[in-house]
């Protein structure tokens, strides 16, 4: 058990410290990078700090304005054509629920108790046909 713990710890160790010597080896030395930097400032292709990339416009918005939003809302108010606040769109009647009663699922529950059908309190799920192990 130990020598399986020692073998994944130093599996772990090795990947983690072969991904930053591979990282290391193939990227830019800083003053190369800083090389690009200026050469794209000086030639207007960096964006300015704070802004965004590509193009942004704004989108145009409503095309009704305040007042005549309040009115419409009014109108409907009055129509009683608004959802009350909180209330759900849709069907909001509750489900039909189980078709068996509680005495017919308790006769069941027994029936299945005194056969052996039913799963011991703690056990995990036995395939089709086997018994549990005790």
């Amino acid at each position: 058990m130990k020598t399986k713990l020692v073998l994944g710890a130093v599996a772990a160790a090795v990947a983690v410290f072969s991904q930053g010597a591979f990282a290391q080896a193939s990227s830019p030395s800083r003053a190369d990078v800083k090389a690009e930097t200026k050469a794209a400032e000086k030639s207007g292709k960096l964006t300015p700090a704070g802004e965004a990339t590509g193009s942004v416009t704004p989108g145009k918005g409503s095309t009704v304005d305040r007042n005549q939003r309040k009115a419409d809302t009014k109108a409907a108010e009055k129509a009683h054509a608004l959802t009350p606040a909180g209330e759900a769109t849709g069907s909001t009647a509750p489900g039909k629920g189980s078709e068996t009663t509680k005495e017919a699922r308790k006769a069941q529950t027994k029936a299945d108790v005194k056969a052996g059908k039913t799963q011991p309190a703690g056990e995990s799920a036995q395939p089709a046909g086997e018994k549990p192990m005790k």
